[in-house]
């Protein structure tokens, strides 16, 4: 069996509220292996993006805090760290590309400086030796003309090779592990596949591991190895991609699958899942999809479901998977 280059076990993340402090991720786990593109998906406000923003303690704002849990690197809980050893990390061990490349490149410094300070950063080598391996990076992320090319900014670039950029600056210092969130939003479809392709050609060619957050199935059964589900700052359901989307157990997965567009009949208009997603300061109780759940009863309003394995490797945190009848008796709420 391959093993785990990262560990994640019960991660959570809270943020100060005017009550009190509210768990906005709950007990967050996961294992990466090497060379695996792991999907977490979910809709927007589900925790995706803060949960990779916490596993590299880059959480964007003074009243978010890593509230409990375990970040296990090869075996090292980075988690526990102090910030100049968390910072060699960053960039050395792990990278991160982006959602919005032109909110994370300086527009006042080249791109290729960019790259080549990190290279410095994490190797103590000299300017034209940093230089040097800038270029190289630019020119395996696909940068046309990459010597020349060292010395724009980010405003000289187009929108996917600004994404491109972002992931040099991520590759640099040849990391174990990419954490990629949603880096295909706004680029056109063309330039879309043109990124998913780079990201393969990466973990084939440098054999990093990938977390890739999306809310795109069509992305994930095209890229992913395996995925994660979240749902109200939890893991709902995780496995094997084929596993999990061919057989989908949690209500929730099943309804992100069912709003995929050419899911329905011809002429059909596209299903949705009713309801909204829940506040950050308003969870219900229970398990947290149950307002928004056709299969919701008494038990899944007042008891958290576990993650647990529902068969081998797929794991799932529902009282009542898609397929098994709820108890006689029961009634939906």
């Amino acid at each position: 069996m391959t093993p785990a280059v990262l560990s994640v076990r019960n991660l959570s993340v809270s943020v100060d509220g005017p009550r009190g402090p509210d768990t906005i991720v709950d007990r967050v786990s996961f294992d990466l292996k090497r060379g695996e593109i792991l999907g977490l998906v979910g809709e927007s406000g589900s925790g995706k993006s803060m949960t990779c923003r916490a596993l590299i303690r880059l959480l964007p704002g003074a009243r978010l805090a890593i509230s409990g849990g375990e970040v296990l690197l090869d075996g090292r809980d980075i988690a526990a760290l102090d910030e100049p050893a968390m910072r060699a990390v960053r960039g050395g061990s792990i990278g991160m590309i982006f959602q919005n490349p032109s909110s994370h490149l300086d527009p006042v410094m080249s791109v290729g400086r960019q790259i080549a300070e990190s290279i410095r950063f994490h190797q103590s080598v000299g300017r034209g030796e940093a230089r040097r391996k800038a270029v190289d990076v630019l020119r395996q992320v696909g940068i046309p003309d990459p010597a020349r090319r060292f010395d724009a900014y980010p405003h000289e670039f187009s929108g996917g090779m600004r994404q491109r950029a972002m992931i040099a600056v991520a590759l640099a210092c040849d990391p174990d592990i990419l954490i990629a969130d949603e880096p295909t939003t706004a680029l056109d479809v063309t330039v879309q596949a043109q990124i998913l392709r780079l990201l393969i050609d990466l973990r084939d060619r440098r054999g990093v591991s990938i977390v890739l957050v999306t809310h795109d199935l069509g992305v994930v059964s095209q890229l992913c190895d395996s995925v994660a589900v979240m749902y109200g700052g939890r893991i709902v359901e995780r496995g094997p991609k084929r596993e999990v989307i061919q057989r989908a157990r949690h209500p929730y997965t099943a309804g992100l699958i069912a709003c995929q567009p050419g899911e329905g009949r011809p002429g059909e208009a596209v299903r949705t899942i009713p309801g909204q997603p829940p506040r950050v300061d308003a969870m219900p109780s229970g398990c947290r999809f149950h307002p928004r759940c056709e299969h919701g009863d008494a038990l899944c309003s007042t008891t958290q479901p576990d993650l647990v394995a529902h068969e081998p490797g797929h794991m799932l945190a529902c009282h009542h998977p898609v397929g098994e009848r709820a108890p006689a008796g029961e009634t939906a709420t």
